[in-house]
């Protein structure tokens, strides 16, 4: 989802690109229904990365609600408040920003990829390591990862082209291709997007 204009007030002014991910017969498709939310967003790393914005925000489709969008941080629950708030200059000046940013639940030390035994609640812990090393090939793998859940995220042009595109194809095809489970896949993309795009692994 991105602006077509500078002015971030009226939401009928994003373009969105929905991917659908269980029919392959929809106009923008991923090829299965894998990872979770990773998979689309990484398909238009490697579909867009040519034909980038100034700002992509990354989201679930589910617009509202408090069961759905629990992890939404305006009174209503809601990502069209979330998208109007945003403010296109500081995404640029920050090159990530997380759309959470409520002191509770923070940035928790989510995942410790060397904890033994691994957190039972984090899924994708056990496997950290051995994915890092697919996603980042040759860089050490982190004691400690830390930011806020959830995958909702907005990132400036200029971040995204830090990485080449072939970055983003390894990413994709870790995604399509291993044989974790979706929960511990997208678990660990989740706790993995802000090191992605340029931050420190504890954000």
């Amino acid at each position: 989802m991105f602006p077509e204009e500078d002015s971030l007030m009226n939401i009928s002014r994003w373009r969105s690109v929905i991917y659908t991910v269980d029919d392959t017969n929809a106009p923008t498709h991923t090829p299965k229904n894998k990872g979770r939310e990773a998979l689309p967003y990484l398909q238009y790393l490697v579909d867009h990365y040519d034909d980038l914005p100034d700002v992509v925000v990354f989201l679930h489709s589910h617009r509202d609600g408090v069961i759905a969008g629990w992890h939404i941080d305006t009174m209503d629950y809601s990502n069209v408040d979330s998208v109007r708030a945003l403010q296109k200059e500081f995404v640029q000046q920050a090159g990530f920003v997380n759309l959470r940013c409520q002191l509770s639940p923070g940035c928790p030390s989510a995942i410790q990829p060397f904890r033994q035994p691994p957190n039972p609640e984090s899924p994708g812990e056990a496997h950290y390591a051995a994915a890092w090393k697919q996603l980042f090939p040759g860089e050490p793998v982190p004691r400690e990862i830390a930011a806020p859940c959830c995958s909702q995220f907005a990132v400036s042009r200029e971040q995204i082209l830090q990485r080449p595109r072939t970055d983003y194809q390894r990413m994709y095809d870790w995604v399509m291709d291993n044989d974790l489970p979706d929960e511990a896949t997208s678990n660990i993309m989740e706790y993995s997007w802000h090191i992605v795009f340029g931050k420190d692994p504890v954000l």
